[in-house]
C-alpha cells in the first residue's frame, strides 16, 4: 500500500481544521484489503480520535447498511456523505454549506449535470453511461435533481434518518432511491455544481451487473413511489 490514500485524507483534514470548523470523520471500512484502517489509525494519531472516528465491519454488507452504519455513530446536526479519494474534492464544502444556510435545505447534493458541473478523467463510453441512467430516471420518477446517482451530499441528520429508514437498496441504486424518496417526502433538495475527478488509482467497481441492478431498482422505484 503506498501513501496516497494517507495524503489524499491528510488533506481533506487539513482544510476542515483550517475552516475552523468543528467535525467528526467516521469511516466505515466492510473489511476491505488495501489497508484502509491502517491509514485512518494513522491519522487518529495525528488528529486525535475526537475527529477521526473509525467503525469497521467485519465484511462488506452494502452502502445502504454502511450509512445507517456511520449515522449511528454520528453526533452533529449535519452528515455529509463524499469519497475519500478526492473524486469529491473538499474545496466545495464550503459552498455545500453556504448553500444551506442560504435556503435551510434538507439536503444539498453536488450534480455535475448543471452549468459549471463536470467530470474529468471519464472515458465516453462512462460518461454516456452515467449521463444515460441520470436521463432515464428522471424521465420516469421526475424526482427534481439533476444527478441521481451522485454521492457528494449534506444532509441534515434528522432528514437523513428519516429517508434512509425507508430505503431499501444496498447497492448502487441507494444514492437514487434517497434522492427520490426524499422528493416523495417532500424535503427540499438543493444541488451545487461540482467537478467530479476520476480516481488516480484503483479502478471503479461498476460492471455489467450494477448495470441491471440499476435498472431492477428503477423498476421498483417507479412502482413503489
Amino acid at each position: 500500500m503506498d501513501d496516497w490514500g494517507f495524503w489524499q485524507k491528510i488533506v481533506t483534514l487539513s482544510m476542515l481544521i483550517d475552516w475552523d470548523v468543528d467535525f467528526e470523520i467516521i469511516v466505515v471500512d466492510d473489511g476491505s484489503p488495501d489497508g484502509t484502517q491502517d491509514i485512518v489509525k494513522q491519522l487518529q494519531k495525528v488528529y486525535g480520535e475526537d475527529h477521526i472516528l473509525l467503525r469497521p465491519r467485519a465484511r462488506k454488507l452494502g452502502l445502504g447498511t454502511a450509512y445507517i452504519h456511520g449515522l449511528k455513530h454520528a453526533s452533529g446536526n449535519f452528515v455529509v456523505i463524499m469519497d475519500a479519494d478526492l473524486s469529491h474534492h473538499p474545496k466545495y464544502l464550503p459552498r455545500f454549506i453556504k448553500k444551506q444556510m442560504e435556503t435551510g435545505a434538507s439536503i444539498v447534493t453536488g450534480t455535475r449535470y448543471v452549468t459549471g458541473g463536470g467530470v474529468h478523467g471519464w472515458n465516453l463510453m462512462r460518461k454516456l453511461t452515467s449521463r444515460g441512467a441520470n436521463v432515464l430516471a428522471q424521465t420516469l420518477l421526475w424526482p427534481g435533481v439533476s444527478d441521481l446517482t451522485g454521492s457528494f451530499r449534506l444532509y441534515q441528520k434528522s432528514a437523513l434518518e428519516d429517508i434512509i429508514s425507508s430505503c431499501v437498496s444496498k447497492g448502487y441504486v441507494f444514492q437514487m432511491e434517497m434522492i427520490v424518496r426524499a422528493s416523495r417526502k417532500g424535503y427540499r433538495i438543493e444541488e451545487v455544481p461540482i467537478t467530479f475527478v476520476d480516481r488516480v488509482f484503483g479502478s471503479s467497481k461498476l460492471g455489467g451487473s450494477e448495470i441491471v441492478e440499476y435498472l431492477k431498482g428503477l423498476l421498483y422505484l417507479l412502482v413503489t413511489t
